[in-house]
């Protein structure tokens, strides 16, 4: 299939900027995917689709705050630096701007940490050719303890705040309520339309509630720059996928139970591992760039839980395969209900508004 198959056209006013003024309350867009039928629905009608039985299955990831500012000791110059990665210690892979000036061996004092003992600072190690930085801080026994004092919640691209006083709201809503492992810089963001009262109502009806740990990178936002799908090649992301998990799917599979995945992250996976193990799960951990698009057969998830995703992003692929898995239809489909979205209003993107397929 083209990347060109996965435009659209939306308004710009709504991507949204802000989320709903309640957590829980945004729409939820029904796709039945066998007649190729929408419903619309509020958020809280997903308890209603649960059953006793099902197993709905969570990435509880966290979000740090990964973005810090920075300038370059030498001449002054301002830098952006978005950690992405953990090699060790106060040593990691970081998105730079402006990437160009970050030439290894540049000194980058970083703000915030002008009131500690020893000047907080990065030095560029090395330079990948995508322009990512090797940074290694100093002045600090670990920089993760540091990035809830000095660093910024890291927003996409696609949500503006004029300046680092505006994300107060950020660093409650930008984060699931259940989010328990730190490592994503964006996040799982399905996940963020639960509340604790929705999840007990949930637990209630006998759906059995799990967890999988994938934390989101800064590609979940690129889009495909290949013409051809086949030819585009996937980031890579860490998981974890634990025992208790492993259980309590494998024993729904069996027991001809549903699989709700709450989230494309959540999908990659359960695809992945069940893609290695003959179609069932293992205890695993390690990284996934799997790319999943039409015609994709799944062999997990039997509904998923999505928000509205970019044009010609691979999380948009994704949702087109799972709305006709095996066929390539589906993404007629899903593009068809993102213009019924479009005319009625709904709110696109990590802010807005979700739909569950089934």
């Amino acid at each position: 299939m083209r990347t060109a198959d996965f435009q659209f056209d939306l308004p710009p006013e709504l991507v949204a900027q802000h989320p709903a003024p309640e957590r829980g309350q945004s729409r939820l867009l029904f796709l039945h995917r066998k007649e190729n039928r929408l419903e619309h629905k509020r958020f809280p009608d997903l308890a209603g689709f649960l059953r006793l039985g099902d197993v709905l299955v969570l990435n509880d990831s966290r979000v740090i705050p990964a973005r810090l500012h920075g300038t370059n000791a030498k001449t002054g110059g301002k830098f952006e630096m978005l950690l992405l990665e953990e090699n060790g210690i106060n040593d990691w892979w970081a998105m730079m701007r402006p990437g160009k000036n970050a030439r290894p061996g540049t000194k980058i004092l970083i703000e915030g940490g002008k009131t500690r003992p020893e000047p907080l600072a990065a030095t560029v190690l090395e330079k990948k050719p995508e322009g990512h930085g090797r940074l290694q801080f100093t002045g600090i026994n670990d920089i993760k303890s540091a990035l809830e004092e000095i660093g910024e919640v890291p927003l996409p691209p696609y949500i503006t705040r004029k300046n680092s006083g505006q994300l107060g709201e950020d660093k409650v809503r930008y984060q699931t309520v259940f989010a328990s492992h730190d490592g994503s810089v964006a996040a799982p963001t399905a996940g963020l339309h639960f509340t604790d009262e929705l999840l007990d109502k949930i637990r209630a009806k006998g759906v059995k509630i799990c967890f999988v740990t994938l934390h989101v990178g800064s590609g979940t936002f690129l889009p495909v720059k290949t013409e051809n799908l086949s030819e585009h090649t996937m980031h890579e992301e860490r998981f974890t996928l634990g025992k208790e998990t492993v259980k309590a799917i494998n024993d729904a599979k069996k027991s001809g139970m549903r699989v709700i995945a709450a989230g494309t992250t959540t999908v990659r996976v359960l695809e992945s591992v069940a893609a290695q193990n003959d179609g069932k799960l293992n205890f695993f951990a390690g990284k996934t760039n799997i790319f999943i698009y039409p015609p994709y057969r799944f062999r997990i998830v039997d509904a998923l839980l999505t928000n509205f995703h970019l044009p010609c992003s691979t999380l948009l692929m994704l949702v087109s395969a799972f709305a006709a898995p095996g066929e390539t239809r589906g993404r007629e489909m899903i593009l068809s209900a993102y213009a019924e979205a479009i005319r009625e209003r709904y709110r696109f993107f990590s802010y807005g508004d979700a739909m569950l397929i089934f």
